[in-house]
């Protein structure tokens, strides 16, 4: 008796999509939370929690991003060869649920801070932690990347091909929700204070809440699984697509010579061995892949989002709303607003007057992306020329402060600087790395400086009128989210507790360190020994740098404020942030136009068993992009930043005119119909394939062979429709 074919489960629908969409969408939207909401302050923790340098903290950074890309190719050959989708997302869920707590768990300071100073004394542990942490939630969100969009595909029926489309729309919309929701409410939750002896930025918290919503994630897809539609696993089909393409390309090689006839494709090599359903099947695959191999340049130029765009806002004025506090809201914002107006609006219009395929559209993407990258070169050209003029590798700047309570006229390398009492040069000057400094007859020094650093020389008078001379050098520091510098120079005799926003400054001899202080108005406390206490304000602009000087005149009282006064070391930046929207939208609707579709075209294009190996192919190019930032970081050699951004924006127009030449070539299939087709024909070549033996031109077998491609090729529509 045949075996009759079980009909597929039907999915409860709700204004035509199904049901079970809504439990996927709600699990991603909390993934994506719990991805983005960690990785918005994971730098931050780097530097500040594990004290490592900003390079070393980037390449470690950009490193765990490009490993969640690489992962999703182990997930997809997991869920196409055994366990399925289903059970692939529950199984590395928990994966990723887990890493997200150990990552909570390793920025808790005090499980080793043993003597109680905040400060934790086994800082290995906590290494160690983070990097178990970020191995697992790199393998939990990789793997089941690719197997929860397709998951959702899978959902729809054959005739609902509009609200699958749909579907990708939507499911990209939850991503962008997630992140945006994140972005803005992970940084508050770093902010606040929390420890067991010594209250600190609560980074525990921070890494927490992304936890908590990963393990809803977990338990939102759990509930829904009744609803689901699963799709078996198809076999090993990874291990079947390789050996497949091996026998063909060594068959071929083994009958490389002209007496054998050409087959038209190489992949039709293979039919001695397989059938022609899996033969056709890995064509279209390759097919898809073969169309792969430019995209990751502009993932290249995107993913610069959170490294080379965010270095250029921090050397500009960011005092505009507080909904866009944070730069790294504007893209997930305008995505929010962008997808349904293209899908509603944008697209039916174009396709009114022309066929707006998928790949013309994945072109536009691209192309959209470069022009980001050059509006982002002429708004750093003019950032450019607002900023100082450093030093060059082989000279130094200096900035002389006077710390006594007269005015001087001091000799340095032949240039006459005069300095009132407490008080500063407006400009730094540039000196050859050795020059000699004159204060006064018979009171000379020699002056060496280091390589390209700018230097603030306080000019303090001993008890007997012998100068010395202090040199403090300045290095700029950037961050993210407090853009303005503070240090104090305290010429007033005696120790002084400095304090602005509960942080304390730590002093050097005479001078203290610089501390990042947010912008806005800063008030600073000062106190002596004897608990006498003053205040002074001073308004901080984004980028500033300031040297508080605390003079010996110095007197606690009303108006001790007036007493104290503040040198620019670094003017504020005057070019508003609000200017990178223009190169946000470009890339935000870049980025709308190419991944959106990227998905769905992956999702359609690919057979019925590979569909999360492409959606893992897809997600390659991201991790291959992330890996082109950093070899060209490591090479680059121009000086100017606006060169580099043009650079890559030539990079991207020339990888877009080769795509869109070979998306011209490309002919889109329709994967079930082929295989279908393909299935019919499989118990005719199982006969075929019992004979290795290769007809030669000429022969009776040969005549035969052509005949039957000649058959073949007539009536079989769909051999064409794969043909590379």
């Amino acid at each position: 008796v045949e075996k009759i074919k079980k009909p597929k489960k039907r999915s409860t629908t709700i204004f035509g999509y199904p049901l079970s969409i809504f439990f996927i969408v709600v699990n991603e939207f909390c993934e994506r939370f719990s991805y983005y909401g960690m990785r918005a302050v994971l730098v931050l923790y780097f530097k500040y929690f594990l004290k490592w340098d900003e390079d070393f903290a980037t390449t470690i950074y950009h490193t765990f991003v490009a490993l969640c890309y690489l992962t999703p190719i182990l997930g997809a050959i997991v869920a196409d060869s055994w366990l399925g989708k289903f059970k692939t997302i529950v199984y590395l869920s928990i994966v990723y649920a887990v890493g997200q707590v150990v990552m909570a768990v390793s920025a808790i300071q005090d499980i080793t801070d043993a003597n109680k100073d905040g400060t934790p004394d086994n800082m290995t542990l906590h290494v160690a932690l983070s990097m178990v942490g970020l191995l697992l939630i790199a393998l939990g969100t990789g793997g089941i990347k690719p197997c929860v969009a397709a998951f959702g595909g899978d959902q729809f029926e054959d005739h609902q091909e509009k609200q699958r489309s749909t579907f990708f729309s939507i499911f990209y919309l939850s991503i962008n929700a997630g992140s945006l929701i994140s972005t803005l409410i992970t940084p508050i939750l770093r902010a606040q204070t929390c420890g067991i002896h010594i209250q600190q930025e609560c980074y525990p918290l921070a890494f927490g809440v992304p936890a908590a919503l990963m393990v809803v994630a977990l338990i939102v897809f759990i509930v829904g699984s009744p609803m689901y539609i699963r799709n078996p696993p198809q076999g090993n089909i990874i291990v079947k697509v390789c050996k497949c393409i091996g026998f063909a390309v060594k068959n071929r090689f083994r009958h490389r010579s002209s007496q054998y006839p050409k087959r038209e494709h190489w992949m039709d090599w293979a039919e001695e061995k397989y059938d022609k359903l899996l033969i056709a099947q890995v064509k279209m695959a390759l097919k898809v892949l073969f169309l792969y191999i430019p995209l990751p340049m502009f993932w290249a130029l995107f993913d610069q989002q959170g490294s080379r765009w965010t270095f250029q806002a921090t050397t500009m004025n960011g005092n505009f709303a507080t909904s866009l506090s944070s730069h790294q809201t504007v893209n997930p914002i305008l995505i929010l607003i962008l997808v349904p107006i293209m899908d509603t609006l944008i697209y039916p219009l174009i396709s009114k007057c022309f066929n707006f395929t998928p790949l013309r559209r994945i072109t536009v993407g691209m192309f959209l992306a470069a022009l980001a990258f050059v509006a982002a070169a002429l708004l750093q050209i003019q950032i450019d020329k607002t900023l100082p003029d450093f030093p060059s590798s082989t000279e130094g700047q200096v900035k002389f402060i006077n710390m006594v309570n007269r005015d001087l006229q001091i000799q340095a390398d032949n240039q006459t600087i005069s300095l009132k009492a407490f008080g500063a040069n407006e400009d730094y000057l540039t000196f050859n790395n050795q020059f000699t400094l004159v204060l006064e007859p018979g009171q000379q020094y020699n002056v060496k400086l280091d390589n390209g650093t700018r230097n603030t020389m306080a000019i303090i008078q001993g008890s007997n009128w012998t100068s010395v001379l202090n040199s403090f050098v300045y290095n700029l520091i950037f961050s993210v989210f407090e853009l303005s510098f503070c240090r104090v120079l305290n010429g007033f005799g005696s120790v002084l507790n400095v304090t602005v926003r509960d942080k304390v400054f730590n002093f050097t001899s005479n001078m203290s360190e610089y501390l990042s202080v947010s912008h806005g108005k800063a008030e600073f406390m000062i106190k002596d020994d004897r608990g006498s206490s003053c205040i002074y304000t001073q308004e901080l602009g984004f980028g500033s740098s300031y040297t508080l000087i605390i003079p010996s005149t110095f007197t606690f009282g009303e108006m001790c404020s007036e007493n104290i006064k503040a040198v620019m070391d670094m003017e504020p930046n005057t070019v508003h942030m609000a200017w990178q929207i223009i190169q946000y939208f470009l890339m935000t609707s870049g980025e709308v136009v190419f991944s959106v579709t990227g998905l769905e075209f992956s999702y359609s294009q690919a057979p019925s068993n590979m569909k999360s190996v492409l959606q893992a192919g897809w997600l390659l190019t991201v991790a291959v992009g992330n890996i082109i930032v950093l070899i060209v970081a490591e090479a680059a050699t121009l000086k100017d930043q606006w060169a580099e951004y043009i650079l890559f924006a030539s990079l991207l127009v020339l990888v877009c005119i080769i795509f869109a030449i070979m998306a011209y070539f490309y002919t889109y299939t329709d994967p079930t119909k082929i295989e279908a087709q393909f299935g019919e024909m499989e118990p005719e070549e199982k006969e075929k394939r019992k004979s290795f033996d290769m007809p030669r031109k000429g022969s009776a077998e040969s005549h035969k062979e052509d005949r039957r491609s000649s058959d073949s090729s007539s009536d079989d529509e769909c051999t064409k429709q794969t043909k590379i």
